[in-house]
């Protein structure tokens, strides 16, 4: 039986798969080869980069695209080497030789490399392998060097300089194309400080992008192909909605709503959307490896100048275009303006990432915020945030690096933790909003309660802060159909006292009344 795929590289014979050379322009691909280019194909982790290029490597090896020779190699063993470049050289010799031997059954390219090594600077060493490597067949030679941002320092840069240098020789006495393929597009390779590219030879730069809203449903279609068991429309649309196309998260969600959940197993049962629901929430919880190490990059600076103004509803921050640049390359943002957070599974993964040692710690359960009737009393919820935040926000605060957003996700920590027990928190956040807005789903017997709440923080008066985050709220609710709406407003004045910043008030808006919550 065939499953979806949350390790790469796909096989299309134990995996679903939309086919790898129909995610990129072929045509574009095999003229940048036939015309001599190096380029540089990039995307964020587990986006189906490899599978792209073991299908290529393929297609240019069977000899329906020419006589070439080509071969694949993953310099992931270049982390190893550190930043000492004449030991990064050997270890890319030495994969380019084992893959020359169990892709094209070459076995006299160690003698080759050898010989090389004798002969040659350590720093010139792969220059003058793959020249050897070139002239020793009359087919032309590609290779297409996969995780190529394993190496770092010292090492990257005499990789690219010694490709750089062999170039001019091509093809006859060097490889006639090499495609460079990592997370980053090569421009961010350069050493700090220094100016211009580190390989201005590079053609072109593509990106591997995400799976389209038919390319999703065609992929989860294939399991019902396969097993008989069907998605309702409604749980197709989850998908599309929670993941926007991220292939790890497509397939991740998939599998995990049909094979590890008990009941989806039950190929004579519907998936339904809140299968796909309870399926994002698991993933999200075990902090599946996809997602951890998306988490770690929360703690580089130039993620923060990226990630906290959304996170704070700013309209203007700190970060430089490279910045976005490479937030975008590592897939935590869309790949197209407005900037914004790339789906809604990444958007649910930041603040809580950010805030889990602050949600561990915390000493409150959600019992004592359930009614009888089953409903979540959210009065008395937010009127223990507030006594929360008026003890313990300058301490938590200053735990944060996203300091400027420590108010919002204080409250998005402390409500994390409470609605865990049995509802749903979702949000909403961008650059340039002025505000967070937050859902709480919560069940109550057979009916879902909707509390919309948003968190504002005051930059100008209470009362023109208040009568914004109204007409905010509103179209919010409106969207939702919420039952409830919460106005959060938080003064960050040091003026002014806690007396004065702690207040609680019904509002009257366009027919609704509104709560309002003053910290």
């Amino acid at each position: 039986m065939k499953k979806f795929a949350r390790t790469g590289p796909v096989k299309a014979d134990r995996h679903y798969l939309i086919p790898p050379l129909e995610r990129v322009d072929l045509d574009d691909v095999l003229t940048l080869i036939r015309d001599e280019q190096y380029f540089v194909l990039h995307a964020p982790r587990q986006t189906g980069k490899t599978t792209t290029l073991l299908a290529l490597r393929d297609l240019l090896n069977s000899g329906s695209e020419g006589e070439y020779r080509c071969v694949h190699a993953s310099l992931d063993i270049g982390r190893v080497a550190g930043r000492e470049s004449g030991q990064a050289t050997r270890q890319v010799l030495s994969v380019l030789q084992r893959m020359a031997r169990t892709t094209l059954g070459d076995h006299a390219v160690g003698d080759l490399f050898a010989a090389a090594l004798r002969v040659a600077d350590p720093d010139d060493a792969l220059t003058e392998a793959l020249s050897r490597w070139s002239e020793a067949d009359s087919r032309p030679l590609v290779l297409l060097l996969d995780e190529v941002d394993s190496l770092t320092g010292d090492a990257l840069l005499s990789v690219l300089s010694q490709l750089r240098s062999g170039y001019p020789d091509r093809p006859g006495h060097f490889p006639q194309s090499v495609v460079l393929c990592g997370l980053r597009d090569v421009q961010d390779y350069r050493a700090p400080g220094a100016r211009g590219s580190p390989f201005n030879i590079k053609a072109k730069s593509l990106r591997l992008g995400d799976f389209s809203e038919a390319e999703t449903r065609a992929l989860l279609g294939q399991h019902t192909e396969e097993t008989g068991q069907a998605f309702a429309e409604e749980a197709l649309a989850a998908v599309w909605r929670e993941t926007r196309g991220q292939p790890w998260l497509v397939n991740a969600l998939a599998h995990e709503a049909c094979f590890e959940s008990q009941v989806g197993r039950d190929r004579s049962r519907m998936i339904g959307e809140q299968d796909m629901l309870e399926a994002r929430e698991r993933l999200i919880e075990g902090r599946q490896t996809h997602l951890d190490n998306l988490g770690a990059k929360l703690e580089e600076a130039r993620v923060r100048r990226v990630i906290e103004p959304m996170l704070s509803g700013w309209s203007v921050y700190d970060a430089s275009g490279r910045d976005v640049d490479y937030v975008r390359d590592l897939g935590l943002i869309a790949a197209d303006d407005p900037v914004r957070i790339a789906n809604p599974i990444y958007a649910e993964v930041i603040p809580r990432e950010l805030t889990n040692a602050m949600q561990a710690a915390l000493p409150q359960e959600t019992a004592w915020y359930v009614a009888a009737d089953g409903g979540l009393e959210m009065d008395k919820l937010l009127a223990a945030f507030q006594q929360f935040f008026r003890e313990h926000s300058e301490h938590w605060a200053g735990r944060f690096d996203y300091a400027e957003a420590g108010p919002q996700l204080i409250l998005q920590g402390f409500l994390q933790r409470i609605v865990n027990g049995g509802g749903r928190l979702e949000r909403e956040y961008g650059l340039g909003r002025g505000r967070t807005d937050l859902m709480i789903a919560w069940p109550r017997g057979d009916r879902r309660d909707r509390f919309a709440v948003e968190c504002k923080v005051q930059h100008r008066s209470r009362e023109a802060t208040i009568r914004e985050g109204l007409g905010q709220l509103a179209g919010y609710m409106d969207r939702l159909g919420a039952d409830a709406g919460h106005l959060v407003v938080f003064d960050r004045s040091a003026e002014r006292s806690w007396e004065e910043k702690i207040y609680r008030r019904e509002e009257a808006f366009e027919g609704r009344t509104v709560t309002v919550w003053g910290m």
